[in-house]
């Protein structure tokens, strides 16, 4: 059976593709910009919840925003 797991955070790769900054993705999710960092600099992972929130406003899907690994 594979497994698959996160690699890499792609969110500021996701940020600069919509054009927005790391401040308005914060105003617009109400997630604070120090958990923007962690999830950037993965330092924690993205619930499904915030990257379901985070996709519907750069216009892209959840699973957009790491690397996905299948082993």
């Amino acid at each position: 059976m594979s497994k698959i797991s996160r690699g890499r955070c792609l969110l500021k790769v996701r940020i600069i593709e919509a054009r927005t900054t790391q401040a308005q993705l914060s105003r617009r999710t109400g997630y604070s910009p120090q958990q923007i960092s962690n999830w950037i600099h993965n330092r924690d992972k993205m619930s499904y919840e915030a990257a379901a929130l985070c996709a519907i406003i750069l216009n892209c899907h959840a699973e957009d925003f790491y690397e996905w690994h299948i082993s």
